[in-house]
């Protein structure tokens, strides 16, 4: 029995196939064909969307937008990766109906064209919304480190100039002094010369580490003139992130994850290494893409910071974010601040052994008011003392809206269970867009071209997820509607 042979390659078809009918009615691209066609691109920000009169056409923009959403959809965002799949992919070759731009065309667009992608992902938000797949209610917000165009030999803190302009001047210290105890000994000198070269040598190497030296000196200048912490040479906005983080030298990404579906309602690339202050600005971004006033959202430790969590108070979002366990109480082993219970009716503290703590003195930092609670006499017959200070007697810090402080915790033992909540909902895009689409690094460098490349991530995993809930066809409608 034969098996199933295909047609001759070389065969003259007298009809020919057309490509319409290689893409079925439920393909993705027909999906980003209806999206990007339905988008104002000219408000959206792209540049060159009506051509010019005089000389060579060009790429319309929205083709190779699609081209670029087809890319970050399907795990290829390298240019000339894309420039392939334009040859070969019947998909590519449907959508952008046989146009082949070269890489160097497709690689610009995304360049110059970076600050347009975050609408588009408010574009398609929209859709979403429209479909009602945002549940509106909670928002769970983290961030993840993604690692920019920079090695880590290239950044430098300030702390790691200091060391390296000290171990430079160590270092020439060694080779002058060899060199002045050459010069002791003449005839060992002059015989080392002939036979090795060795003067010359070491007078090469000093001349090295000057250079190297002047050029550590100079980063030095550029932090005492800019008052940054640290400084990268490649990817100048690039900064190096904690060593937990496994990253090295890379980009601080926020993003804001309904609950319902587990939808981005925002993303936000940031240079700043620590996550706190960042909670309230990226909140109320999403709240006016979700089209609400109150909101609830909930984030971990990092995020913990009382400026913040008032400024959420204000624009109408009911935070959780849990009390961290730091500071240098805890870190040599005695009682937390969370252990000692404030009482607002006689506005002193409860210690662990059941002492009334009361205030003592006030000062003010960072223009807030502080109150300084304690109990010198409890303190010094105090059974467990051992296991609550070091000194003499314990004091207790309290801000003057540390009331704010105080509801959220409240807010929090009411609700045992919303951290877990929030680890299932706010996990799920960034499992899926390092592991799944393969974005454990940028592409491009600056703070706008990586802020541009993360908002064609974001909307490609939209797009994704929405795919996963409403069928192709419906959301085609959505978008016609």
């Amino acid at each position: 029995m034969a098996h199933l042979s295909g047609s001759d390659r070389s065969q003259l078809l007298l009809l020919p196939e057309a490509v319409d009918d290689y893409v079925g009615s439920d393909n993705p691209v027909r999906l980003i064909e209806a999206f990007v066609d339905s988008i104002d691109l000219v408000a959206a920000g792209f540049s060159r969307v009506t051509a010019k009169e005089t000389g060579r056409p060009g790429y319309d923009p929205a083709d190779l937008l699609k081209l670029y959403l087809y890319g970050y959809l399907n795990r290829v965002r390298s240019s000339r990766k894309l420039e392939a799949e334009t040859r070969r992919n019947i998909e590519v070759i449907w959508l952008l109906r046989h146009l082949k731009p070269d890489y160097r065309t497709i690689a610009s667009f995304r360049r110059v064209n970076c600050a347009a992608f975050k609408q588009i992902f408010r574009e398609f938000a929209i859709v979403c919304r429209r479909l009602d797949l945002f549940g509106r209610e909670m928002l769970a917000v983290d961030g993840t480190r993604i690692k920019a165009v920079n090695n880590r030999h290239r950044n430098f803190t300030r702390t790691k100039l200091l060391d390296l302009v000290r171990r430079a001047d160590e270092k020439l210290s060694d080779y002058v002094k060899a060199l002045d105890d050459g010069d002791a000994d003449e005839e060992k000198a002059a015989s080392n010369i002939r036979s090795t070269g060795r003067s010359s040598d070491t007078e090469k190497k000093i001349a090295a580490l000057r250079t190297r030296r002047q050029k550590f000196s100079s980063l030095l200048a550029e932090l005492d003139r800019t008052g940054e912490d640290q400084i990268s040479l490649t990817d100048p906005d690039s900064r190096a992130m904690p060593n937990m983080m496994k990253v090295g030298v890379g980009y601080n990404v926020q993003r804001a994850v309904d609950v319902k579906h587990k939808l981005i309602a925002e993303e936000k690339v940031s240079n700043n290494v620590l996550d706190i202050g960042l909670l309230a600005p990226t909140v109320e971004s999403a709240m006016q893409l979700l089209g609400v006033e109150q909101i609830e959202a909930v984030a971990d430790r990092g995020y913990y910071k009382i400026e913040d969590i008032e400024a959420c108070e204000k624009a109408g979002v009911t935070a959780y974010v849990p009390r961290p366990n730091r500071g240098s109480t805890i870190d040599d082993g005695f009682f937390s601040k969370g252990k000692f219970t404030y009482q607002p009716d006689i506005n002193a503290y409860i210690c662990p052994n059941g002492a009334v703590m009361s205030p003592r003195r006030s000062g003010k930092k960072r223009g807030l008011a502080r109150t300084y609670f304690a109990n010198r006499i409890a303190c010094q017959s105090c059974a467990i003392k051992n296991r609550c200070t070091p000194t003499a007697f314990r004091q207790i810090m309290r801000l003057e809206n540390a009331a704010v402080l105080d509801r959220m915790a409240e807010r929090l033992s009411q609700r045992p269970n919303i951290m877990s909540q929030r680890k299932e909902s706010v996990e799920h895009p960034f499992g899926t867009i390092k592991q799944w689409m393969n974005q454990g690094a940028f592409l491009m460098r600056g703070l706008n071209h990586v802020q541009g490349e993360f908002s064609l991530t974001a909307v490609a995993y939209n797009i994704r997820r929405a795919i996963a809930l409403v069928s192709i066809p419906d959301l085609i409608g959505a978008m016609k509607a």
